[in-house]
């Protein structure tokens, strides 16, 4: 995404009593605050991925690092730069949430949408999420950028007209050019 002059509104810091950063419509205070407070676990990968994005708002980097597998058991290191971060989000759509082959496996497709002095922009990623001893921590990307487009159409058969309307048998055709 560029630049424009509508550049949406940064959302602001989470607070209790405001609808919270995730986007769920639900009050801070009821939806990811006891996250991030720690007073509870999420409850699945979703639910992690809404928090910490809300955490990602909030700055919380400690939450962030608690939440991360390969970081989530070494002591949070503060960094000089961390408040100094010019990034401001401003939005987070969750397209999917799916349980992997494992049940303590699962995947989310999102988009979080940030402005910063060069524009607007969008990450787009789908997550891998992993259940280690009862809380749910985010793995690593397996993609990024938008899911890929699936053809809904059904395959041309060897004997059937060919889909680029030559006339001809798909075998004849574009089958024997591929």
């Amino acid at each position: 995404m560029s630049s424009s002059s509508s550049t949406p509104a940064a959302l602001p810091k989470p607070q209790p009593g405001q609808p919270c950063s995730c986007g769920s419509g639900r009050p801070f205070e009821a939806c990811c605050g006891p996250l991030l407070a720690g007073t509870r676990a999420a409850a699945t990968a979703e639910e992690l991925m809404r928090s910490r994005f809300t955490a990602h708002v909030a700055r919380d980097y400690p939450y962030l690092h608690r939440t991360h597998r390969p970081t989530a058991n070494t002591p949070y290191v503060s960094e000089a730069d961390d408040d100094e971060t010019p990034i401001q989000w401003t939005k987070l759509t969750v397209h999917a949430h799916e349980v992997g082959p494992q049940p303590d496996t699962a995947y989310v497709d999102f988009s979080a949408f940030f402005t910063d002095e060069a524009g607007d922009h969008v990450i787009q990623e789908k997550s891998e999420f992993h259940r280690v001893q009862g809380k749910w921590l985010y793995t690593r990307p397996v993609r990024t950028g938008p899911a890929p487009i699936r053809s809904t159409a059904p395959k041309a058969g060897r004997n059937d007209p060919c889909p680029c309307g030559s006339g001809k048998k798909y075998k004849h055709c574009c089958l024997a050019k591929a």
